[in-house]
């Protein structure tokens, strides 16, 4: 690389890295946290009280085929989670403790259970004012409901959100995937950066050409797959290392508040430090609040607004309270974020540190351990790449209308292919800035349209307690 292009790179790594760190300042960490911990209370804790219906609407009890929409409760739900459930179960857990140490797995939990409520709000409004194009086809998000729900004096701020989600999805959703699957592979198997770019960016303008239905097809069926997958090897880590697991949930707990100095390759750092990681790598896992997942549940077939919302509500608890769970709990109870270092004496962190706690868990019984994130690494990735591509051009063709898709998705390939050969920090660094800068106008809809929200909410509990009508399952 020209030492010219290489000095470049490195200004621009510290630009990105001091927007981040504005970005994600106090102001945005309380109305990220904020608007989940109002809306937890606004509505009665509803993100709990509806978790049992919520799982049998995913059963497909209330599917109704006949309605409008392009796809079921379950496929609407998988497109979310293919976005949701990534790169940032896996690299992202190991970047927020090696910065934030165990406190920030607490941080994320937080995230995700008041977020729980936010993601209902959020994937409800995107479906109550949808848009149903005159081939059947549905456009839904936050560029919709702040234009159709605040009204049109409001629509520069739908505005803003298209276009931030759209250059969110080149970075934070495309670049970070490539590039944490092209680290992986380089570190593992020797595979040259740039070949697997180009493996990536072929296999994903491959499938994205086929829109939403063949995104959601392939969704229903390699989520769960990608999911059991990884999470048989972390328990199995947990299992052969129980004895230190209640441990480092005391760990998590106590280093939420009080976290510690630098300790081999963990940074070392405050409790700011612990909460903005955690925060921020809660958003970048289970994206509540980040305005994405309204976009895939806003295309559900169903009448039924309140619905799809509490069918979205259960996304965060499976994404970080379940999977990210088992992520730290591998980290720290293997003792690899206190090391952070490899048999090699190298410093770990995103995916290379998880891996290696893998190794290590698996170690008595079980040679080359680390292969099971090597392996979910690509399928975690390649199904939040083939999701926010939808995400994206939904954003483009609201802003530019159906001829910007094709370009945008021309672009999006290419970045697969960049996002590979550039350097993690800067990478992450980006997708920080995007994640927070996208969320912001998202957030501020929300609790602009919370009252609509509870009114409907609380007249779909009580035609479900009456049994009225749609509310009937099948």
């Amino acid at each position: 690389m020209p030492e010219g292009f290489s000095l470049f790179l490195e200004k621009f790594q510290h630009a990105v890295e001091v927007v981040s760190g504005i970005v994600w300042g106090v102001p945005f960490l309380a109305l990220l946290i904020g608007t989940g911990v109002f809306l937890t209370f606004f509505m009665r804790g509803v993100q709990f009280r509806t978790f049992r219906h919520s799982i049998d609407v995913i059963r497909g009890k209330f599917d109704t085929p006949e309605e409008e929409g392009d796809l079921s409760h379950f496929q609407a739900l998988s497109s979310a989670l293919s976005a949701t459930i990534g790169i940032g179960n896996i690299a992202g857990v190991a970047t927020a403790i090696h910065y934030g140490g165990p406190g920030a797995l607490f941080w994320m939990w937080i995230t995700a259970l008041v977020g729980m409520a936010t993601k209902g709000v959020e994937c409800y409004l995107a479906h109550r004012h949808r848009v149903i194009h005159s081939d059947g086809s549905v456009s839904g998000g936050p560029m919709y409901y702040i234009m159709n729900g605040m009204g049109q004096n409001w629509k520069w701020l739908g505005v803003m959100f298209a276009l931030l989600a759209a250059f969110a999805s080149l970075g934070s959703a495309d670049m970070v995937q490539s590039n944490t699957v092209s680290q992986t592979l380089k570190n593992d198997l020797s595979v040259p950066t740039w070949v697997t770019g180009l493996l990536m960016a072929s296999l994903v303008g491959f499938v994205i050409i086929g829109g939403i239905r063949r995104i959601g097809h392939v969704a229903a069926r390699l989520v769960p797959t990608m999911a059991v997958l990884y999470m048989i090897g972390g328990l199995t880590v947990l299992f052969l290392n129980f004895q230190n697991v209640p441990e480092a949930f005391k760990l998590i707990f106590t280093k939420a508040f009080t976290p510690q100095g630098q300790i081999g390759g963990f940074a070392g750092g405050t409790f700011l430090m612990a909460l903005t990681w955690g925060c921020k790598r809660g958003l970048f896992s289970n994206e509540a609040g980040q305005g994405s997942a309204p976009i895939a549940h806003a295309a559900a077939r169903t009448k039924e607004s309140v619905r799809e919302g509490i069918v979205a509500s259960i996304g965060p608890f499976i994404d970080t309270i379940v999977v990210c769970t088992v992520t730290g709990l591998v980290i720290i109870s293997t003792g690899a974020w206190h090391s952070g270092l490899d048999s090699a004496g190298n410093l770990l962190n995103g995916a290379a540190l998880t891996a290696w706690a893998f190794e290590t868990g698996l170690s008595p019984v079980l040679s080359g351990g680390h292969f099971i994130v090597t392996m979910a690494v690509p399928l975690f990735a390649f199904s939040t790449m083939i999701a926010w591509s939808y995400y994206g051009d939904r954003c483009v063709m609201f802003l530019w209308g159906r001829g910007a898709i094709l370009p945008y998705r021309i672009v999006f390939v290419v970045c697969s292919f960049l996002g590979a050969t550039l350097s993690l920090p800067l990478v992450w660094g980006m997708a920080d800035v995007s994640n927070g800068l996208m969320a912001a106008p998202n957030l501020i809809a929300i609790l602009f349209l919370s009252g609509m929200a509870k009114r409907e909410y609380n007249d779909y509990l009580g035609r479900m307690r009456a049994g009225e009508g749609s509310n009937k399952p099948r």
